[in-house]
């Protein structure tokens, strides 16, 4: 078993994000895990994304607050608990609206 501690796991850039920190909790860098990576991220208020698109799909769980997700459909502002998927290629951007951090925990697929 290997266990990343939240005070442990090492912060990433993520590409075109700003006012927001990213932790890496599983694969890559921070364990062995081949079928995935793991991240947790805190967007505060006004933090976000750029749209931009990847080759690979991400799923984003919100643990706490709440994040606006656009994409071509329109906007959505996912809460607690709730959940999207984003297709591969799908261009997306993220805002956090509200004046609280938002908490991602933020799954991507080995490439």
């Amino acid at each position: 078993m290997e266990i990343t501690r939240i005070d442990d796991a090492q912060t990433y850039e993520a590409p075109k994000h700003f006012n927001m920190t990213a932790r890496r909790l599983q694969g890559l860098e921070a364990s062995g895990a081949t079928s995935c990576s793991v991240g947790f991220s805190v967007f505060e208020p006004g933090g976000g994304c750029e749209r931009d698109a990847t080759p690979f799909e991400k799923i984003y769980v919100v643990l706490s607050g709440e994040i606006v997700v656009t994409v071509d459909e329109g906007s959505f502002t996912l809460k607690k608990h709730d959940s999207c998927r984003i297709e591969p290629n799908e261009e997306r951007s993220m805002l956090n609206e509200s004046d609280t951090p938002a908490e991602l925990l933020v799954v991507i697929p080995a490439n």
